[in-house]
Parts: C-alpha cells; sequence; structure tokens
C-alpha cells in the first residue's frame, strides 16, 4: 500500500462528466479524465485491508458484490500511486483482457465491496482502471504478444461479443489458431451495435481488433454460422468450437396490433440502427426519434442507453417505464454493506432527460396496457400500474393513463440465445433457452463444442462475459492439450 493514511487525507473524486447540456449535442465519450497527480492520490486511498472484499466476487442474496474477474486491485492501485504505471498495467493484464472496455461500461462490482465504502465512498477502482490501460496505450505498452510457438491445433469461436472475444484472446497466447466468425459486418458483439459510441467509443473496439489480429486472431465478419456456414462444417475443420453468440432473442410485448404496427422497435435494433447510421457519418438516422414522443419499456442500463441516444437524436418527449417500484436513495437495514446496494441510480441518459424535459423520465410499477392507433399508425399508448402479488404482475384497478407516443421502444431484456444456431448446432438448452452444461463446466452436450458469456449464463454484463470467456479457455485448452496453464 503506498500511503498508509491516503483514505483519510484524499477525498473520492471521479472523472467528471460533460454537463448534459452540452454533450447531447454530439456522441462522443464525455468523460473529462483527472490528471496524474490527482489519479495517484485516488489510488492511494486503497487501503491495506487484511480481506479486500473488491476482488472476491462474492455472491450475497442471489447477487455478487466484487470483481468477477479477481482483479488484483490493491496491487495495481499501489503501483499507480507510485507512479509505476507500466508495472501497475503487468498487473492488471493479468487478470483483464479487456479493461478499455469494462473500465467504460463496468458498474464497478468491484467498488461496491470496497472497504472505504462501509462508512464513506469506495476507491475510484473504475477510473483508475481505464487510466492505466489507456495509460498503456498511450505509451506504446500495448504491443503485440505473439506466441512463440504454435500447437497445431485450431479452435473456432462463433460470436465476437466479449466472452468471444476472451475465448480467442487466452487460446491464441497459448498457442492454438483462432478464428472468429461475426455475423455482423464489425466485431464486438452488443459492445459494438449494443452500446452507444457516447459510452463506449468504437474507434476502442477498432484498436483492439488491430493488436489481436496482430498477434494472429483471425476475424470473419459477415458470416453467419447456422445460415452461411452449417455448424457441421465447422465440426469438420476445427478441433474445437467455442459457442458465444449471446442472448440475442428480445422479450416482446403481447399487444393487441403489435405485429402491424411500423412504430415499435426492440432497444437492440434501435441502438444498433443508431450506431450504423452514426459510422456512416451521413447525418441521416434509419430509425429517428426526430420530433417524436417516445415511449421506452425498460427501466435498466439498456433502457437508459435508448433514452441517451433518443434525447441526442432530437426526440420532442421521452418517457421510461419501469415495471419495479423505485429504489429507495440510501440503502435499506436489510442492505448493508458489501451487499450490492439497491438504490436509485440516476443514469448519464436520466440526467440528460431532466436537463431538456425537466423531469425524471421514468415511471415506475408501470407497463404499456394497449396501443392506440389512428388509420395504421401509432399515436399513442395506455398505461396501467401494476404490482406484484406472489410473483405474479396483476394490474392495479383505475390507474390507467394514456400518454402520447410516435416511437415505442422495447427494452424489457432477453429470453436467451437465438434459435436457429441451437438447431443447427444440436445443442442442449435449458427452460431459460441458455446453453446446458454442467455445473461449473463449460462444455456443452456435444463433443468438443464449448459455450461462454450471455449464451451460457443469460443475459448479464460485459465482465461476466470476459471471465466467462477465459475460464472457457482454460477448459478448451485442457481438451485439447490435456492440462491448462490458463487461468
Amino acid at each position: 500500500m503506498g500511503k498508509a493514511t491516503g483514505f483519510l487525507e484524499f477525498e473520492r473524486c471521479e472523472d467528471a462528466w460533460i454537463p448534459a447540456e452540452t454533450r447531447i449535442r454530439d456522441f462522443n465519450e464525455f468523460h473529462v479524465h483527472l490528471n496524474e497527480e490527482a489519479r495517484r492520490c485516488q489510488a492511494g486511498r486503497c487501503m491495506a485491508c487484511g480481506v479486500p472484499m473488491c476482488q472476491s466476487a462474492l455472491r450475497l442474496k442471489g447477487m455478487v458484490t466484487g470483481c468477477p474477474l479477481h482483479n488484483l486491485i490493491p496491487e495495481w492501485n499501489d503501483e499507480i500511486y507510485s507512479g509505476h504505471y507500466e508495472h501497475a498495467l503487468s498487473r492488471l493484464l493479468k487478470t483483464s483482457n479487456f479493461p478499455e472496455f469494462t473500465g467504460r461500461v463496468c458498474p464497478a462490482l468491484c467498488e461496491k465491496a470496497c472497504i472505504n465504502g462501509m462508512h464513506g465512498s469506495p476507491v475510484t477502482i473504475h477510473d483508475n482502471e481505464l487510466f492505466l490501460i489507456e495509460k498503456g496505450f498511450s505509451e506504446g505498452w500495448m504491443k503485440p504478444r505473439i506466441p512463440a510457438l504454435r500447437s497445431g491445433k485450431k479452435v473456432a469461436v462463433v460470436g465476437s461479443g466479449p466472452s468471444g472475444l476472451a475465448v480467442a484472446d487466452q487460446l491464441n497466447r497459448r498457442g492454438h489458431s483462432v478464428t472468429v466468425y461475426e455475423k455482423q459486418d464489425q466485431i464486438g458483439g452488443l459492445l459494438m451495435y449494443g452500446i452507444p459510441n457516447m459510452k463506449l467509443d468504437k474507434k476502442v473496439i477498432a484498436r483492439r481488433r488491430q493488436l489481436m489480429e496482430a498477434e494472429g486472431v483471425v476475424f470473419k465478419t459477415g458470416c453467419d454460422i447456422g445460415r452461411d456456414i452449417s455448424f457441421a462444417d465447422l465440426q469438420e475443420r476445427y478441433d474445437a468450437i467455442a459457442l458465444c453468440c449471446g442472448a440475442r432473442k428480445p422479450r416482446d410485448l403481447n399487444l393487441e396490433n403489435r405485429d402491424s404496427c411500423h412504430e415499435i422497435h426492440f432497444a437492440v435494433d434501435f441502438l444498433k440502427s443508431a450506431t450504423c447510421d452514426l459510422l456512416k457519418g451521413n447525418g441521416q438516422w434509419t430509425i429517428s426519434a426526430r420530433d417524436l414522443n417516445v415511449v421506452i419499456v425498460g427501466g435498466g442500463d439498456t433502457g437508459n442507453d435508448c433514452l441517451g441516444t433518443c434525447i441526442r437524436q432530437g426526440a420532442k418527449s421521452v418517457v421510461q417505464l419501469e415495471m419495479m417500484p423505485r429504489p429507495p436513495v440510501e440503502r435499506a437495514p436489510d442492505n448493508p454493506w458489501p451487499e450490492w446496494p439497491k438504490v436509485l441510480k440516476t443514469d448519464y441518459g436520466q440526467q440528460e432527460a431532466i436537463a431538456v424535459f425537466g423531469a425524471d423520465p421514468r415511471v415506475y410499477e408501470t407497463t404499456v396496457k394497449e396501443l392506440l392507433l389512428d388509420s395504421g399508425k401509432l399515436t399513442a399508448v395506455k398505461t396501467v400500474q401494476v404490482k406484484f402479488e406472489n410473483r405474479n404482475l396483476t394490474e392495479i384497478e383505475g390507474t390507467v393513463k394514456e400518454i402520447p407516443c410516435d416511437l415505442l421502444i422495447i427494452a424489457a431484456g432477453f429470453l436467451g440465445c437465438e434459435d436457429y444456431i441451437i438447431s443447427d448446432s444440436r445443442v442442449q438448452v435449458t427452460r431459460r433457452n441458455t446453453v446446458e452444461t454442467a455445473e461449473g463446466s463449460y462444455a456443452t452436450s456435444t463433443p468438443g463444442v464449448f459455450t461462454a458469456g450471455d449464451m451460457h449464463r443469460g443475459q448479464s454484463l460485459v465482465v461476466w462475459a470476459i471471465a466467462e470467456g477465459r475460464h472457457c479457455a482454460a477448459q478448451i485448452d485442457e481438451y485439447l492439450m490435456g492440462y491448462t496453464s490458463l487461468t
């Protein structure tokens, strides 16, 4: 530990955000990073706690607190404080393949478990991590690490989201020849087309792709396994296969006239469309919220990303519906540290809506009951308040309201992996429509075929996808070689 009394001397200071009124004018990342001196002070707040809960991934009451990658957080915070940035980065990269992704989009499970958070403010672990990896790229420390020897084994990875990229990165460094198949025109999965540019600049993904290609990973984009190439063909060509296709089957709304209404879009389609149009750079939106009354069904991170995107496109109004009750502002007595804090979070999109429209856009314990159409075009929705009774969702009488709506975006989560890849690969699935494996395993019911990420565990976080990819890679390596040195 670099500064024994650092947590007493230095106040927590996060990277600042560009004011909402300014950042909504474009789709650029909007964080203002601390200078190096201030960053070292923030790292100096890391304590010599006997048990660093930040790296524990401890499961409490069905939720995880602490880093799923088990990052060596106290070690690299100590090195940051001492100014040993390159060594700090080496400790970070020992457990984390893509800190430039998690440093931008992870909700920082590590910080929720930081012991400083018991009676005060946790260490800025999330910002420190991003500082390290960006320092590494800017200083030229992130050079291709090309394996000295190749094993002669070939592995196909289907899907290039965070889990697929982690599998590929690990196995390539082990010396196996890895080819990643991606059905979209760009790699990254939801990193590319599910997370908007202001949260994760797409140049960051392109930069990582260039590095991985220099290390020997082969990417084949625009190639949809199960349609363009059969799964049987892959089995003939490769010694092992990793299925990392995500959980992209969206949850729909069961509403009359749903199928005939063209003003309804799934969040994943809306966000992908916005990113595609942004990359084209012609100033046109395929799905546009400009001058429209928008209703978003879903109060999670994806709904918030849709909210921020709509505001940047110039929406007339935006309402975000959430079926769950409004969380408390502070921890409830039955939700103590180091449990995940079930408290109200006002994210960037909600902050922007407050700045633009003057009010929080979220409406809790509410869902859409009916679509109102005029000459076949959506003009409004009827909403109703709901509550959970014995795990069943029931409507509250007398609470129906009408809200203007020209564009309805469904951000209500996902129902597992898409059917066609399951049908073609013939792997067994669970009741949740995720690929079935034994507990603690990543091997599917088909020999030589493995799975990781959302396709395996269901819709989850980027950090969990990377962790699963690393574990899956270790099992594939052991399958191919009879042992593994991967962790």
